[in-house]
């Protein structure tokens, strides 16, 4: 900057509460907030001129995500002394949150709250270039990204960097249920289920209308149970003693992590990086990546103070995820998928890694493809872990007028449009306590069910009428479906839409629980092509030298449809491959 000087006295001036006549009562004070889905209390500490210090001393939103909005915003409201900051991208609810409860501790200090909501002039930084040398750079802070990172370390690499846009780790995979599909895991043998790698092979095949690489695929049929008892041997993550079957599957193999969230992966995934010396490096977005002689070399990227050159000498592993939060990406290649549908995806899954690598040549596979999943909020598009119900087979879905309309456990897509044909483009999940709660779900996703609740997305009554009334569903008919359900429970036989698993049915008496939820964008099936040793490949056919890529930022796997479940063996299957072959084609 020109005058230093200047900008030294304009940040004083910024950073003083005097300046802007602000005065404060010395003291602590504690406020609290409602976030996203949970609550979120602070701590205040002013000075008579200041505000010192933010302490969140409670947060009961998404974990990692959360913690995100909460030391971004603490910092920014010390630094720029004003509740006008900006928050944490992803983690909209949680800053205002935030914000909102330093707010409300400041009523009693005295201060004038309308001079410290006056958004401050913050001077745009001039970024400093900076260039770094790593053995391998991995783009993308997600599951397969830190998968990928852990491998490579594992497998020889000295230094190895990851890059993430966000504040925050985790990706898609954090806001995900994090289930896994493992063909002949040890649920399945406790329960005596019979399964195979060929079976799951064939599932996979057949979920995707055969449109996915069946040499793909049959790398992640034959590895998924080898990356579950990596993730729960050597990475440490706690699983549930129980499963769920997801549609599409031939048969229930899908384990579900602790909290049934992936929290617990992307927890414990970034414990054993941080043990490994891995480093982590939060908004700094890859831009280009860089090319020499034919060959990828580094990355440029752009952090908030400085403008990196990343040298990547073993090679780059591209990790970004899919383009579900891009809605120009998403019409240019499924005209269908418009500004009309929501997304349950993190706003940081745009596409970025598909379009650097398109750039230098490299191949896409499926990008017309793209998934939505059935039960989501009407609100926001965020996936519901209420619908859990449906995954355990305690479930029924129905439409306004109390009737059944489709097999409750098929494949997402299939639910999806069929939702889309009914009355609202809606559906009502209705369950009874009991399944409820065998589910998991009134243990696990608390906080959820409350948002749900309070936003009059989700009721709970004593009566099958009480319970329709309220969404002025048809309850003489829904009373008549769950009769019918329940005789078909007894019977051993769903006479109408074959369901799959063990029909359970519901109890005679309440309470009833009915969720409304829409289908959302999910997973974006295409990507980048890539072979069975995740190396990207280009628009001739060739791989492209020093350039790998995981997770759903690849395409041609999962075909027009992916089964539930199958991601987070996808990511951790071509994650660790990745990892793997990055320092192995370098030997």
């Amino acid at each position: 900057m020109k005058n230093k000087k200047l900008y030294g006295l304009i940040m004083c001036i910024l950073l003083s509460g005097t300046a802007l006549g602000v005065e404060f009562k010395e003291g602590k004070y504690v406020g609290e907030a409602k976030g996203y889905r949970g609550e979120v209390k602070v701590e205040v500490t002013t000075s008579k001129n200041r505000i010192e210090d933010v302490k969140v001393v409670k947060n009961t939103d998404t974990p990692i995500l959360s913690d995100a909005a909460a030391r971004k915003v603490s910092e920014q409201v010390v630094t720029y002394q004003s509740l006008r900051v900006d928050g944490a991208a992803g983690a909209t609810g949680t800053s205002r949150a935030v914000a909102m409860a330093v707010r409300n501790a400041l009523k009693s200090s005295g201060a004038d709250l309308k001079e410290l909501n006056k958004k401050p002039k913050i001077e745009a930084k001039q970024l400093v270039k900076k260039e770094l040398n790593e053995d391998v750079v991995v783009v993308g802070a997600g599951g397969a990204g830190l998968v990928a990172a852990i491998e490579a370390k594992n497998n020889g690499a000295k230094d190895v960097i990851v890059l993430e846009k966000m504040a925050f780790a985790g990706g898609n995979t954090l806001i995900s249920g994090g289930e896994y599909a493992a063909p002949n895991n040890w649920i399945q043998e406790k329960k005596g289920i019979k399964d195979s790698k060929e079976t799951f092979y064939k599932d996979i095949l057949k979920g995707g209308d055969n449109e996915g690489d069946p040499k793909l695929i049959k790398v992640l049929a034959d590895n998924a149970l080898d990356g579950a008892v990596w993730l729960k041997d050597y990475i440490n993550m706690t699983f549930e003693d129980r499963q769920l079957f997801f549609g599409g599957h031939s048969v229930e193999r899908s384990l579900v992590p602790k909290d049934a969230t992936g929290v617990e992966m992307i927890s414990k995934l970034l414990k054993k990086a941080d043990e490994l010396g891995i480093k982590v490096y939060y908004e700094t977005p890859a831009k280009e990546l860089i090319v020499k002689d034919g060959r990828v070399v580094g990355v440029k990227a752009v952090g908030l103070e400085n403008e990196y050159t990343i040298n990547a000498s073993k090679g780059v592993i591209l990790a970004t995820g899919g383009f579900g939060s891009n809605l120009e990406m998403r019409v240019k290649y499924n005209k269908d998928v418009d500004e009309k549908v929501l997304s349950t995806n993190t706003v940081g899954i745009t596409g970025d890694g598909i379009i650097m690598a398109e750039k230098i040549g490299a191949k896409l596979e499926d990008m017309q493809f793209i998934q939505t999943y059935p039960t989501c909020d009407p609100i926001s598009g965020a996936l519901l872990y209420f619908g859990d119900v449906r995954l355990a087979g305690g479930s029924i879905l129905v439409n306004q007028e109390g009737k059944r309309f489709v097999e409750e456990l098929e494949r997402r897509d299939v639910i999806s449009m069929a939702i889309k044909k009914q009355t609202g483009s809606v559906a009502y999940q209705f369950c009874d306590e009991a399944q409820a709660k065998a589910s998991g779900v009134v243990d696990h996703h608390g906080p959820e069910m409350n948002y749900l609740f309070n936003n009059k997305l989700l009721v709970k009554a004593n009566t099958i009428k009480e319970a329709a009334d309220f969404f002025g569903i048809d309850a003489k008919e829904l009373e008549k479906t769950v009769a019918k359900y329940n005789q078909y429970a007894k019977d051993g036989k769903d006479l109408e839409f074959n369901k799959r698993g063990k029909l359970t049915p519901f109890e005679a008496k309440g309470p009833f629980y009915i969720m409304k939820a829409v289908p959302a964008v999910h997973h974006t099936m295409g990507g980048l092509k890539i072979d069975e040793n995740a190396r990207v490949i280009n628009t001739q056919g060739e791989v492209i030298k020093g350039l790998y890529g995981a997770g759903e930022v690849t395409g041609d796997i999962h075909g027009t449809n992916r089964l539930g479940s199958d991601a987070i063996a996808d990511i951790t299957v071509f994650g660790r491959i990745a990892g793997k072959t990055v320092m192995s084609d370098n030997k």
